[in-house]
């Protein structure tokens, strides 16, 4: 008897903080939808850690690029979002060809080349000011569909402190500030 009641509390609270969780993330999508948010996002499944040393940002063949699976996890990122009420946004990446490739396979709109979102790991020194640019150039957007960056790990973490698998993303409060409020981590899948 005793067990039953311990089991009955037990599920009780994982619910709580079951529907909690999603209530959260719900409250993030509407500010997503709404624009008082955007979607940070890593690229999908590149293997590998940083770059060859032979690296051209011109040259995808000098790069790590995605994956069959980081093609899919690109490709999964449509219907997710549909699923959450957005089915167009403005999509800005960086111009390495792995980032490219999902903001492109994502198919959510014209993606627009931003340099400050191009990955610092070689170079952490340019973390702060690429950091900067990022927030301001987010921060002068106009009203309009919501917007979606695909970054790498370093730009996220640099920004939001949080470090994202591969294929995940954050839901961030606007206005950006050098100190953000994560409203949401998200991924198809998950």
């Amino acid at each position: 008897m005793r067990g039953r009641f311990l089991l009955t509390v037990f599920l009780s609270v994982a619910l709580c903080f079951s529907v909690s969780a999603a209530d959260n993330n719900e409250e993030a999508w509407d500010a997503l939808r709404d624009g008082r948010a955007v979607l940070m996002l890593r690229h999908a499944l590149a293997p590998g850690t940083g770059d060859p040393g032979n690296f051209d940002i011109n040259d995808c063949s000098t790069q790590r690029n995605l994956n069959d699976t980081g093609r899919e996890q690109a490709r999964a990122w449509k219907p997710f979002l549909a699923d959450h009420g957005i089915t167009e946004a403005r999509v800005f990446s960086s111009q390495w060809c792995r980032c490219m490739d999902t903001a492109t396979g994502m198919d959510m709109g014209k993606v627009t080349e931003w340099p400050s979102l191009n990955s610092f790991f070689r170079n952490r020194g340019d973390g702060p000011a690429q950091t900067r640019q990022t927030i301001a150039l987010v921060n002068e957007l106009e009203d309009g569909a919501p917007v979606i960056m695909v970054s790498h790990q370093v730009n996220i973490t640099g920004l939001t402190g949080i470090f994202p698998s591969s294929n995940e993303g954050a839901i961030i409060a606007l206005p950006l500030s050098e100190d953000p409020t994560v409203l949401a981590r998200v991924s198809p899948g998950r």
